[in-house]
């Protein structure tokens, strides 16, 4: 009988142990490093392709207007997740951030064609054309300032 307690007792805490072992957690510096540098170098195409549209006022409000339409819901107006009322796992990234900046411009694209999975960031190549995508990248490099375009209507009424 006691044996079998203590058999009972080992394999209790080898299962704790193993539960305790697939805890998420936040990654390390380290390892957001590593993985920073692989979705720019490696994961996401287009590296070298070059924007074909000038960022002029017109361009700009061009890529508000489709932003307006296909990333706010996610992104929030000014790029920088205000007023989105939900929490995605893993959370948007603020289109601000140098994690999102310092992808080319052809980069960006890909990822706006293409999404990002499974972050959740869908592709939008065959609903987007190429010239609202690339007006959106134009955009993304002149964002206003976080919350000064308010929050999107679909969550304010």
């Amino acid at each position: 009988m006691r044996a079998r307690g203590w058999v009972e007792g080992v394999m209790a805490a080898l299962a704790l142990l193993m539960l305790a072992g697939c805890k998420a957690t936040p990654p390390g510096r380290l390892e957001t490093a590593a993985m920073t540098s692989a979705k720019h170098r490696i994961f996401v195409g287009n590296r070298k392709e070059k924007n074909p549209l000038a960022a002029t006022l017109e361009t700009i409000d061009e890529g508000k207007e489709a932003f307006g339409h296909y990333c706010v819901a996610c992104h929030g107006k000014d790029g920088q997740n205000t007023g989105v009322p939900f929490t995605m796992s893993p959370p948007a990234p603020l289109l601000t951030s140098r994690a999102v900046q310092d992808y080319t411009d052809g980069q960006l694209k890909w990822v706006i064609d293409y999404g990002i999975w499974p972050s959740g960031m869908p592709g939008s190549k065959g609903t987007l054309s190429d010239e609202e995508i690339w007006s959106i990248v134009v955009f993304l490099r002149h964002l206003p300032p976080a919350g000064s375009v308010g929050e999107p209507e679909m969550y304010t009424h």
